[in-house]
């Protein structure tokens, strides 16, 4: 009957076993460092294109006619002897309340009497209200 494990093969597993232990840490410390420069390159390339818009956008801001056309549009500037308009949405124009007389039995304000006065003769119109 042969053997299942020689002497040999017992060998052989322990060095596969001593590679795989002292290779795997280094394995995976390098692919977690190539993860890493991946996202930071990506963040690089980021900066990058931000940096470019913001280097267009200062060029456009040195454009006398750009500065201009942002005054008028973003601060309703005018030039001189120019006349500005604004045009207001009707829909969205809340129309002033009608003056009313208020409530039967308000209180009045009159202008000579202090400020607890009226409040005082409000409880006392309020006391004096019908129950409903």
């Amino acid at each position: 009957m042969p053997r299942l494990f020689t002497a040999r093969a017992m060998v052989l597993g322990v060095v596969v076993m001593l590679a795989f232990v002292l290779v795997y840490p280094t394995l995976h410390a390098y692919l977690a460092q190539r993860a890493q420069l991946a996202a930071l390159d990506a963040q690089v390339a980021a900066a990058q294109a931000h940096n470019d818009d913001l280097q267009n956008q200062l060029q456009r801001w040195q454009d006398p006619a750009f500065v201009t056309s942002q005054a008028r549009e973003r601060l309703a500037f005018v030039l001189p002897g120019e006349r500005a308009y604004r045009v207001v949405d009707p829909g969205a124009v809340q129309e002033a309340p009608t003056a009313s007389d208020g409530p039967a039995g308000s209180v009045q304000a009159s202008a000579g009497s202090p400020w607890y006065v009226s409040v005082w003769r409000s409880v006392q119109v309020a006391g004096d209200a019908p129950a409903g």
